[in-house]
């Protein structure tokens, strides 16, 4: 006989009291580990970057984990960083309450099926405009963008060159400055 796995809402996630940070995806809950230097390092870089362009005139909020993102009942993520425009501004409460324009996952080696396929289908079904995966190890950013309920790939670049968002209009990010550890 197979025991039902219990299914974590954000009621129950809630009551956690620990100081351990957790995501809970369709229900299952998942445990993250304090990330890596060099995952850090490439969130500041990216957040600067992202700030700096929402602050010249295209209106919104950038934010960086943890804030926890409640997209249902029993789906609540901490991407690493989020853009909200001006729009959609009343998802802003006390955490964030519905789909932000844009994500930003920076994938390890521990999240990247997490980040790659379940989290993938996640932003896509609750209508993220656009979802950036960004590859620390092989210094790469993919640029989805939500195109008729489905991801395509909107823009990539590996080792060098740039990536372009459409939520952004006008954003271009060369790759040398995500991943300088300088």
């Amino acid at each position: 006989m197979k025991v039902k796995e219990k299914v974590w809402t954000y009621r129950d996630y809630l009551g956690l009291n620990d100081d351990k940070r957790y995501e809970v995806i369709n229900g299952r809950l998942y445990e993250m580990p304090a990330p890596l230097v060099i995952h850090q390092i490439i969130s500041k870089n990216i957040f600067r970057i992202l700030d700096d362009f929402v602050n010249k005139g295209k209106g919104g909020i950038v934010l960086y984990s943890p804030v926890d993102i409640i997209l249902s009942e029993v789906t609540v993520v901490q991407p690493d960083l989020v853009f909200i425009s001006k729009d959609k501004k009343e998802i802003i409460k006390d955490r964030i309450y519905g789909p932000p324009d844009l994500v930003v996952e920076i994938v390890s080696p521990t999240s990247y099926y997490r980040d790659r396929y379940e989290k993938f289908r996640i932003y896509e079904e609750h209508k993220v405009k656009e979802y950036w995966l960004v590859y620390p190890g092989e210094k790469a950013i993919e640029v989805w963008v939500l195109k008729e309920g489905k991801y395509e790939l909107y823009s990539i670049a590996s080792s060098e060159g740039k990536v372009k968002s459409e939520v952004l209009k006008g954003l271009e990010v060369d790759l040398k400055e995500v991943f300088d550890e300088g």
